[in-house]
């Protein structure tokens, strides 16, 4: 009896484990523009690179999240530092900021994209 309480005890953790994995806060547009204002904070374009050079958020790195080195290159940033990341409409955001929690980044993510950010009149980086 003792061995499957800890069998049963066992699973609970793995549950929890797995239920904390992927995990990260999308934010509004006003939400994300003031927790990107912190220095501790690194700002991630998950989008192409062509989409990115039509237009970014200011001090934010491109790493294209469909790119065959999406996970090499986001492994090489700071875990102790907050990933905001973003793309065009939040769709690719998402998947970036699963896979990065996965990866054990704290992540959030802007929840409209680039479209939401520009159509808030928030500026740009051409």
């Amino acid at each position: 009896m003792n061995s499957l309480k800890r069998i049963l005890a066992a699973l609970g953790f793995c549950s929890a484990v797995a239920a904390n994995a992927g995990d990260f806060t999308s934010l509004s547009v006003t939400e994300f523009a003031s927790a990107i204002k912190n220095d501790s904070v690194v700002v991630v374009d998950v989008r192409t690179p062509a989409e990115y050079k039509s237009g970014y958020i200011e001090k934010a790195m491109n790493i294209d999240v469909k790119g065959a080195d999406f996970q090499a290159e986001a492994a090489k940033l700071d875990k102790n530092k907050k990933i905001a990341v973003y793309c065009r409409s939040g769709k690719r955001s998402k998947m970036a900021a699963n896979m990065m929690a996965d990866m054990g980044y704290k992540v959030i993510e802007l929840n409209s994209g680039m479209m939401g950010w520009q159509n808030a009149e928030m500026p740009v980086v051409k």
